[in-house]
């Protein structure tokens, strides 16, 4: 099966990719409840294979800023991660964790936009631990890349650097609820070919 055409995988082959996405996801919860000292809830996330177009319309169309947290992925797996964070959510987050009462991402200073690559460190490492978990495969990841710009600009990057995998993305929303407030967030995830067929081998599924 080609990854140009990720609509192909079966239901069993699904069903992995939301496991992983499932443990990853309430990981990732559990560390940023940790780390902000407050509850964080989340739901069962949705998993979709979506075209780029599609990612930016269910992200609120092109033209919506979000924060960009970009994960190169290497070892045994090779692709990539980025998170995608709503303001109001990346707000809260960076608020929680230095104290501070920031607004408006032109208010960021080093230490608010190194806060945020560690809070993408954190999530980043919660998928990979689970992935890594479930198929005993080693796998590391870079320090992220943080990019605060509108989604259509944002998603350019893997578009361009990833086109020669594949043309689809794993689509993960994530809802979270804390004390104040109900927000999503989003994982794409792009395995290259031989790294998404060690992962489903790995776990006794043909490819």
């Amino acid at each position: 099966m080609a990854l140009d055409n990720f609509n192909g995988l079966n239901e069993i082959q699904l069903d992995v990719l939301k496991e992983i996405g499932n443990i990853g996801s309430g990981n990732a919860a559990s560390s940023l409840s940790e780390m902000l000292g407050r509850p964080i809830n989340i739901m069962v996330p949705k998993i979709r294979i979506l075209d780029y177009q599609e990612v930016s319309t269910n992200l609120g169309g092109p033209e919506t800023l979000m924060v960009g947290l970009m994960i190169s992925i290497h070892g045994d797996i090779e692709g990539m991660m980025m998170f995608l964070l709503q303001k109001d959510f990346a707000h809260m987050t960076l608020n929680a964790l230095l104290g501070g009462a920031l607004n408006d991402f032109s208010e960021a200073g080093e230490m608010e936009l190194s806060a945020m690559q560690e809070i993408g460190n954190i999530m980043a490492a919660s998928y990979i631990n689970a992935m890594a978990s479930l198929t005993n495969l080693k796998i590391d990841i870079t320090v992220p890349d943080i990019c605060i710009d509108m989604v259509g600009a944002i998603l350019s990057v893997p578009a361009i650097h990833y086109a020669d995998i594949s043309d689809k993305i794993i689509f993960i929303e994530d809802q979270l609820n804390t004390m104040d407030e109900t927000t999503s967030t989003h994982v794409l995830m792009i395995p290259d070919e031989a790294s998404l067929k060690k992962i489903m081998n790995s776990l006794g599924i043909d490819m």
